[in-house]
C-alpha cells in the first residue's frame, strides 16, 4: 500500500476538479494511504505583487514540509523527470518511505523551494493549471496502483 501526502497551495475552487480528485481518492483507498494538506495561497492584485506572494507561499510550504524530512519529498516542477506510467508504478511501489508530493499554486514553486535538494518530478513538459496537476497526480497514483496490482486499468 502506498503511503502519500499530496501537499498544494490553495484550495481547488473549481466544482469539476474537485469532483474529479474526490473520485480519484475514493478509486485509491484499497490501494493508498493518502492525505492532502493545503498551505493557503497568497492573494495579489498587480503583477508587481507576484515575486513577494511566491515567496511567501513559499516559506509557507516549507513550514508544513518540516514535518516531513524524514519522508521522500518530491516537488512537481515542468523541468522534473519524466515517467511513463509502468516506471511511475515502479517507482511507488520501490519507494518504503512516505512520500510527499509538493503542488505549487498559480504562480508555481518560489525559488526557494525549487533550490532544494528533493526530487522533481514533471507529469508533462507542458504547465498544467495547479488544480489541474491535482487530477492528474491523483489519477497517475491510482493509475499506478492499478498496475501495481495486477489491474486492468492500464493499457
Amino acid at each position: 500500500m502506498f503511503n502519500i501526502v499530496i501537499l498544494a497551495v490553495g484550495k481547488i475552487k473549481e466544482k469539476y476538479f474537485e469532483e474529479a480528485a474526490a473520485e480519484y481518492k475514493k478509486r485509491l483507498r484499497p490501494y493508498a494511504k493518502i492525505v492532502f494538506e493545503e498551505v493557503s495561497r497568497e492573494p495579489f492584485r498587480k503583477e508587481s505583487e507576484r515575486k513577494v506572494a511566491k515567496e511567501k507561499e513559499g516559506e509557507r510550504l516549507l513550514g508544513a514540509l518540516a514535518k516531513y524530512s524524514n519522508d521522500e519529498i518530491i516537488i512537481l516542477d515542468e523541468r522534473g523527470k519524466e515517467f511513463s506510467s509502468p516506471a511511475f508504478a515502479d517507482f511507488l511501489d520501490k519507494e518504503k518511505r512516505r512520500i510527499v508530493f509538493v503542488i505549487g499554486g498559480a504562480l508555481g514553486l518560489s525559488p526557494e523551494i525549487l533550490a532544494k535538494s528533493y526530487r522533481k518530478i514533471s507529469l508533462s513538459e507542458m504547465t498544467l493549471p495547479h488544480e489541474m496537476a491535482r487530477v492528474v497526480l491523483f489519477e497517475q497514483i491510482y493509475r499506478a496502483a492499478t498496475i501495481v496490482a495486477g489491474k486492468t486499468y492500464h493499457y
